[in-house]
């Protein structure tokens, strides 16, 4: 599947089906018709250095299916650790959902070690929490099946 890369307020994505879009609401009639007006504004995010570098380095490594990079920085700020040093760069919590054909025939553990040895420069510099979800072409596939089944992807 060639994907269409796209950045959202919140995270990048890379042809995102509908069952990893759970935490992307449908826009209520309401902000439709501020959308609509004529003093609406459309912020754009622009993923920072780190995201950016993961981002690559993901792409490159494993020729993603699909991959979506959700920086949760801000949920952790206040944080005991992360006050420490300022709230951090802002780009210290990431969730990374990445489908590729690289983790055919490996286990949970060695899926996240080969992406924990890929960041290592970037947990050396700051990366203070990465939550993965890794699967191939064919658990994606039987994800979204079972999904879609449930009434959950759509």
């Amino acid at each position: 599947m060639q994907g269409l890369l796209a950045s959202t307020r919140a995270r990048t994505v890379l042809a995102l089906p509908p069952l990893f879009r759970r935490a992307m609401s449908s826009p209520t009639p309401q902000a439709l018709a501020e959308a609509s007006s004529s003093r609406a504004r459309s912020p754009v995010r622009v993923p920072g250095p780190v995201e950016t570098t993961m981002q690559s380095k993901l792409i490159e490594a494993f020729q993603p299916s699909l991959i979506r990079i959700s920086n949760d920085s801000s949920k952790h700020s206040h944080h005991a650790p992360m006050r420490a040093i300022g709230g951090g760069s802002g780009e210290t919590h990431f969730a990374v959902a990445l489908v590729s054909s690289a983790f055919s025939g490996k286990t949970q553990i060695a899926r996240h070690r080969m992406v924990n040895s890929l960041l290592k420069e970037e947990f050396d510099a700051g990366l203070h929490a990465l939550s993965l979800r890794l699967r191939t072409p064919q658990e994606w596939e039987k994800e979204v099946d079972a999904a879609v089944a449930e009434g959950k992807g759509q």
